[in-house]
């Protein structure tokens, strides 16, 4: 279980799917703090939002698995803006990944998955 007490860096977003670039952006984000909040935007199922909720859970389960007790996934409503005012005691930062995993892209494999 991870500790609520300590620094803690978040990823916000639909994981549609769950895929190596979000597992590369997890890595990053443990780096910084030792620990991650993996949030899940409750969307409703569609076209570009294939996956439930339980599934998005169930496919970082599986891809983190060797990462247990270094995050927690919480399911949140859709966030859709992020707002904060001034020295608020955290960063909203960007991190760059190599070329090659930045190109992935979830919209692609959704398309894929859908020529199965």
């Amino acid at each position: 279980m991870i500790n609520y007490n300590k620094p803690t860096a978040m990823m916000l977003g639909r994981w549609q799917p769950w895929h190596q670039g979000h597992e590369e952006l997890f890595k990053k984000a443990l780096e910084k703090t030792g620990q991650v909040i993996i949030m899940i935007r409750d969307i409703p199922n569609s076209k570009n939002n294939p996956f439930d909720v339980n599934q998005v859970t169930k496919n970082i389960n599986e891809s983190l698995k060797e990462y247990k007790n270094k995050y927690v996934v919480i399911i949140v409503p859709n966030i859709t803006n992020i707002c904060y005012g001034r020295g608020v005691g955290y960063k909203i930062e960007e991190i760059v990944l190599p070329k090659e995993i930045q190109e992935i892209s979830a919209t692609k494999i959704r398309e894929k998955l859908n020529e199965i």
